[in-house]
């Protein structure tokens, strides 16, 4: 394990063999029939947009570098777009880039724009 204080955050990386071993559990999760329901809804976990199974990802919601796991609990369906956004980020820090994100771009644009959807009809992130 090591501290990364650079990128602005706390964080904590593990190690690259506690990475391969959890992309090789993602692999094999992503066989199973309970992966191939949760991407056959077609929805993005995190913009909630419609996106064809086929497009969408899985995402860690705790990222594997930051000793998240390959578990079902962990793992959501998300669309290219939004998993290559949030990259390495904790649920509360991708929640605050989007605020952001949605703040900068409507003073660029001069318009008021609405927030992303912040999670699911459970609150989830």
């Amino acid at each position: 394990m090591e501290l990364n204080l650079d990128s602005g955050f706390f964080l904590v990386t593990a190690s690259p063999e506690a990475v391969r071993r959890e992309k090789e559990k993602a692999r094999a999760l992503r066989r199973t029939q309970w992966w191939q329901r949760q991407i056959s809804r077609g929805i993005c976990h995190y913009c909630r947009r419609a996106t064809p199974p086929g497009e969408l990802t899985m995402d860690h919601i705790i990222p594997l570098i930051r000793e998240g796991k390959s578990t079902r609990g962990n793992v959501v369906p998300a669309c290219k777009a939004c998993n290559s956004r949030k990259k390495y980020l904790l649920p509360i820090e991708w929640q605050d880039y989007l605020r952001n994100f949605s703040i900068e771009e409507s003073t660029e644009e001069g318009v008021g724009r609405q927030d992303p959807p912040e999670g699911n009809k459970n609150g989830r992130v």
